[in-house]
């Protein structure tokens, strides 16, 4: 039996796939690029392949980050964007990696990175499923602790949007705030605009 359709069939389940992940499930690479070929399955980038049109969400660049960089977090305003606790709209997806990890290298989709360590990396880490790739991100209260921490990167305007909107929608309790907001070791920074948005 033709191993096509069953490697079809894993690529729509998984969303993105690499030729590694391919071979690890008992399909050959040969089939994977045959298939490119013929046009049933898109190369998205070095490494990377989907079925066409099967990435139409407007979130797919975060899917395709994701998956080139595993020990990646999105963060800061490409989070805040899923989310849709802001008017910003990056052209860039915002990755944070921890520490001296390598910084990965690729020219699409464009990338924004920031380092972090420790509590403040780890802390907050959710996984939303983005066509079909688990996709690690932070929390929104971590996201809002994570724009004061990097208010110069970002803006302090986006980062002060990014708490008045999530406390007047009640994204976010102000106790999961002030507890991503001592991790980052901002809560001294966001002490009097929490206490200014609860008045």
């Amino acid at each position: 039996m033709s191993e096509t359709q069953p490697l079809i069939e894993f690529i729509k389940h998984n969303g993105i796939v690499r030729p590694r992940e391919v071979e690890a499930h008992g399909f050959s690479r040969r089939t994977l690029q045959r298939l490119h070929k013929r046009g049933e399955v898109e190369r998205l980038g070095r490494g990377l392949y989907a079925i066409p049109d099967a990435l139409m969400s407007e979130h797919s660049s975060l899917a395709e980050v994701s998956k080139r960089v595993s020990n990646g977090v999105i963060s800061l305003l490409s989070a805040l964007q899923f989310y849709n606790i802001t008017t910003q709209l990056p052209y860039q997806v915002w990755i944070a990696i921890e520490g001296t990890s390598w910084q990965p290298q690729f020219d699409y989709p464009p990338v924004e990175i920031v380092r972090m360590s420790g509590d403040s990396f780890s802390y907050g880490i959710e996984t939303h499923d983005i066509t079909g790739v688990p996709v690690q991100m932070y929390s929104i209260a971590k996201t809002v602790a994570d724009c004061f921490k990097f208010r110069s990167r970002v803006g302090k305007d986006v980062a002060l949007e990014a708490l008045k909107e999530t406390l007047k929608n009640k994204r976010a309790t102000v106790d999961e705030i002030w507890e991503a907001a001592k991790v980052d070791r901002v809560s001294t920074i966001m002490k009097p605009y929490i206490e200014g948005f609860l008045v």
